[in-house]
């Protein structure tokens, strides 16, 4: 009688043994997904990041031109007025508030992400 409580005992152990272990395995696949998710998010917005810069200096290559455009236009060709809406000097001034307008918008994707 008394092995047969041992064995019914050791049955139960093994299965709350068996039990922990499962759950332990389940918490630990939770744990690795939710790590893996952060850290390609992270990664997003890192790549998030390196795009802005890579935009930011495009936006100051533009003003760069900008100023040789202006600079061209009154040294060069003497031409006594430029408004905005000179046409070369138009088309810059377009292309830098659409890269800006570009930047605004991963600045908020960012900033979305952070606050997951």
């Amino acid at each position: 009688m008394k092995f047969e409580k041992v064995k019914k005992f050791a049955s139960k152990a093994g299965e709350k043994a068996q039990n922990w272990s499962e759950k332990g395995l389940q918490v630990s696949k939770e744990w690795v997904n939710k790590a893996g998710a952060k850290a390609q998010d992270l990664g997003e917005q890192g790549v998030l990041v390196i795009e802005m810069k890579q935009l930011k200096g495009q936006t100051l290559k533009l003003i760069d031109s900008l100023g040789l455009e202006v600079y061209e236009a009154l040294v060069t060709q003497k031409i006594e007025s430029i408004t905005a809406d000179t046409p070369k000097i138009k088309e810059i001034l377009a292309e830098i508030a659409s890269t800006k307008n570009v930047i605004e918008q991963k600045e908020v994707e960012l900033q979305n992400r952070k606050d997951k």
